[in-house]
């Protein structure tokens, strides 16, 4: 069923992000119809605040009455699988692009070339339109600096460095089924290791110093960051929302290689408000929608050129990358999540307050 490729060598990524951050932002806006009405709901996959900004702009915007429900990659994936003909979301906005392609494969998005996409960098995106990167984020660990010197260590810098006994019970990470946070954790694995059982061996080892496995990619950062355990694994930019929050006791450090996402927008097959969708998806790859990242505290790198560039954002050409392979990562995703489930930890039922 498809056919491309997308898998970016980790100095392509790094020349793409280079030229994708802008120096100064250019928060230009994309050229909407001005005679929208009705009304747009769209699956929002980043924290909640972010979304709910989202959603107010283009409403300010538009006058299209716009409201999302909040569902981490993996949940939104399951609620699209379970939809019926008419389905409840016109449109999918943020969550890693590997989620995106298994949706795809089921059928459940519908192509779109906006206008604004050509501003994007092709390997930011769909060469048939189905999806279009919005940002992109590095895996990376997360720790409490006060829990380290407690336990005598330094912060992780190797995925070994996880699997020392002084870890035990101090990590954290979201599952694989409900987050593609830790999906794109868990693929970083079979990239490095060179396959999915040697990649579900080790995840297997490292499960022995897991404390608990949330249904979330954010909320490990909140337990490490109030001390219920020593690291977080996650993407980098969660944890930088975090320290901005408060948590200023947390520290960031990558692995020697390490796994990244490229945050998409999407358009959901079947919707009844394509119209409305279509102007959604324009907005949201212009300068003006991708710039709500960082003003509301959330720092993945945008991945249009007039974007906002900000220190806080991770620079890519600074880490080791994997070769990321978004279209194999996609199609395994159900098959190897179901394993994880069966042979490591079962999908917890909901997260913790």
């Amino acid at each position: 069923m498809r056919t491309r490729n997308l898998s970016l060598a980790p100095a392509a990524l790094a020349a793409l992000f280079l030229a994708a951050c802008g120096d100064n932002g250019g928060s230009a806006e994309a050229d909407l119809p001005d005679d929208l009405e009705g009304e747009l709901t769209f699956v929002c996959s980043p924290n909640e605040e972010l979304c709910a900004a989202w959603a107010d702009a283009f409403e300010a915007e538009t006058g299209v009455q716009t409201s999302f429900v909040r569902l981490s990659a993996g949940e939104a994936l399951a609620r699209l699988q379970a939809g019926g003909e008419v389905p409840e979301f016109d449109v999918w906005h943020g969550g890693p692009a590997d989620t995106f392609i298994a949706a795809i494969e089921e059928g459940l998005l519908a192509p779109y070339q906006s206008p604004v996409a050509e501003e994007i960098d092709d390997e930011l995106k769909d060469a048939e339109g189905y999806w279009t990167g919005i940002y992109l984020g590095a895996i990376a660990f997360c720790s409490n600096q006060d829990r380290l010197d407690e336990l005598g260590v330094d912060a992780p810098e190797s995925w070994d460095d996880l699997l020392d006994p002084a870890f035990a019970g101090e990590l954290s990470m979201a599952h694989p089924a409900t987050s593609g946070t830790s999906y794109t954790l868990l693929w970083t694995q079979v990239e490095r290791l060179g396959g999915e059982d040697a990649a579900i061996d080790y995840m297997r080892e490292l499960d022995q110093n897991v404390l608990q496995y949330t249904r979330s990619g954010s909320a490990p950062a909140q337990m490490a960051g109030r001390g219920e355990v020593t690291s977080a694994l996650m993407f980098a930019h969660g944890c930088q929302s975090q320290i901005e929050e408060g948590f200023d006791n947390l520290t960031i450090s990558f692995p020697e290689e390490t796994g990244y996402e490229i945050g998409a927008v999407a358009m959901i097959e079947g919707t009844q408000n394509e119209e409305n969708a279509q102007a959604y998806i324009d907005w949201a790859l212009s300068p003006a929608a991708q710039d709500i990242g960082p003003e509301e505290g959330n720092f993945q790198s945008l991945t249009h050129p007039e974007s906002i560039s900000d220190d806080r954002m991770v620079n890519l050409d600074d880490i080791n990358l994997v070769d990321y392979d978004f279209e194999r990562a996609g199609e395994s995703r159900i098959e190897l999540t179901q394993r994880f489930d069966d042979e490591i930890a079962e999908e917890p039922a909901e997260d913790a307050e």
